[in-house]
Order: structure tokens, then C-alpha cells, then sequence
């Protein structure tokens, strides 16, 4: 497929347009959001997007709102043509949305949240939990951001990574709180076929060393997968796991969860509802989660 192939809009105007001429032939619509730097995680998502329905849109578009003052707004990476090029590649029919950010919001938006104005989207409970204890405007910017494109797309089915396991979480109850009438579907996380690192837009930032290091955090988690297999469902013993290879490999750990899949309260033992197992550490000024879901299946 040639990149002349991929429709690429930059305005609401202009995917409502297609949407609905798409909708008048009977087709459906996959979609997934991004924020581009796309990787093979990234495209394994639209793959699986497009075994869904009959037709794949892709979003690109740098959020502002579920960044702080002091994050990598500024140098987050902007590959826009390169990303374009990658989807064109595919072997499906597909259309990017990639606007700005007037287009996403028309009255401004500003990453000091005290002195954001307009609407926002707020999933009250889930959202303070995990990421949001040292992030807390992570998923107020999230959940406002994919509730208006799932309102300018509306597609069918919505595709998202397990990487984002909160962020899946989060989007869930929104779906059904505000009566969404689409399908959410949870991907696994893409990895590393090497050395298992999770794929993400942010390993860019890390250097070769760093890179080396990186893995040890996953390490950590099959360890802890393991155990669990074995029998072993008490919750220190299931962390330690994952806090002793993260420690070999020299990783600054910010936190390591154990928590319920229904509310993402921490437990103190795996029961029969499984649990999400997950952590975020830094590299230098590199920010990197992952976790894996234990006896079940989102």
C-alpha cells in the first residue's frame, strides 16, 4: 500500500466527513489512539484493530493535558511522516487523524492544571490509584482526551495496549459510565523478543547502557510469575521478586503494586480474581512502567 492510500485528516470536520460516509456503505470502524513515535507495539495494535472491522483509523496527537509543567511535553518525539509511512505499509485501509492542538481544544489548554478552563473527564476512584498517586493529572488528561476522540471518530471497537494497564482500566469505566456503544479491546504488551523490554515511545530516550539495564524490571515480573505458578500468592513474597532484579540491574524503582484487577486497590494475596502486578522505575530522567496480570485474563 502506498502513503497516498492513507487518508490523513486534521480536522473534526473532516473525520466526521469520512466517518459517516464510511457508515452509509455499512462499514465499520477500529480505532486506535496514539501519540505517535509508532513502534511495533503500535502497529501490532492496528493489525489486531483491523481483524475487528472493515476499516482502521489511527490517531496521532501529543497530548498536553495528561502531561505535568515539569514533563517531556516539549521533547516528547514528533515523527509524524515516519509514523504515516509505517502505517502505510500495512496491509490494511487505513486513516490517520492527526490534529492539532486548537483542534482538540478550541478554548486552549495549559499543562498547569490550576489554571486549566473547559471540560474535562474525571473517572473518580481508579484514576488516583498507582499512577496517580505521583501523577495525579495523568488520567484526568487521558480520560479527556479519548472521550472526545471516541466523540469525533466513534468507532466500533477502541484498541489499547496492556502496557497502559491503568489506563485500560480507567477507559473501561468510562466506557460504561458514559455509555460509550463500543467494543474496548486490551492487547498484550508488545516486548522485545531479546530481552523482553515493553515497547514504548520513551525507550528512545534511554542510552545503550541504560537499555542494558532496562530489562531487569520484567525480569522481575516473570520471577514473580513464576512463583505464582508454584503456588506462592503472598504479596511480599511476589514484590521481593520483582524488587531483587530490579535492584541487580541498577534500577531507581518508584513503586511496585500488587493490586486488585476490579478497583486497583493494593492486596495483600492473590485470590481468586487474579491481580495486576506492576511497577514504574527511571533511567537517568527516563520514566518506564510495565506490569503482568496474574490469574487472569482482562
Amino acid at each position: 500500500m502506498s502513503s497516498e492510500t492513507v487518508s490523513v485528516f486534521h480536522t473534526v470536520q473532516e473525520v466526521r466527513a469520512w466517518r459517516e460516509a464510511q457508515r452509509s456503505i455499512g462499514n465499520t470502524i477500529a480505532f486506535v489512539p496514539t501519540m505517535g513515535a509508532l513502534h511495533a507495539g503500535h502497529l501490532q495494535l492496528v493489525n489486531l484493530a483491523a481483524t475487528k472491522c472493515d476499516l482502521v483509523i489511527v490517531s496521532i496527537f501529543v497530548n498536553p493535558a495528561q502531561f505535568a509543567p515539569h514533563e517531556d511535553l516539549a521533547t516528547y518525539p514528533r515523527t509524524l511522516p515516519q509514523d504515516i509511512a509505517k502505517l502505510s505499509a500495512l496491509p490494511h485501509t487505513i486513516a490517520v487523524f492527526a490534529p492539532s492542538v486548537q483542534e482538540m481544544y478550541p478554548r486552549g489548554i495549559t499543562t498547569d492544571r490550576s489554571l486549566q478552563r473547559g471540560t474535562f473527564v474525571e473517572v473518580l476512584g481508579l484514576s488516583e490509584m498507582l499512577e496517580g498517586g505521583t501523577r495525579p493529572h495523568f488520567f484526568r488528561g487521558v480520560a479527556t482526551v479519548v472521550a472526545k476522540l471516541f466523540h469525533i471518530v466513534g468507532p466500533d471497537v477502541a484498541v489499547f495496549g496492556q502496557k497502559d494497564i491503568q489506563q485500560c482500566c480507567v477507559l473501561r469505566a468510562m466506557v460504561t459510565d458514559l455509555h460509550f456503544p463500543l467494543k474496548l479491546v486490551v492487547a498484550p504488551t508488545v516486548r522485545d523478543p531479546e530481552d523482553g523490554l515493553a515497547l514504548s515511545s520513551r525507550n528512545v530516550y534511554l542510552t545503550a547502557e541504560q537499555r542494558q539495564c532496562a530489562p531487569a524490571f520484567y525480569r522481575g515480573l516473570r520471577s514473580a510469575c513464576d512463583l505464582f505458578a508454584a503456588g506462592v500468592v503472598d504479596r511480599n513474597q511476589l514484590i521481593d521478586a520483582v524488587k531483587q532484579e530490579a535492584i541487580k540491574g541498577g534500577l531507581d524503582i518508584e513503586y511496585i503494586s500488587l493490586s486488585s484487577p476490579d478497583d486497583l486497590s493494593e492486596i495483600e494475596q492473590v485470590g481468586s480474581a487474579g491481580a495486576v502486578l506492576s511497577g514504574a522505575w527511571r533511567m537517568g530522567s527516563t520514566r518506564l512502567i510495565d506490569n503482568v496480570l496474574i490469574g487472569f485474563e482482562f
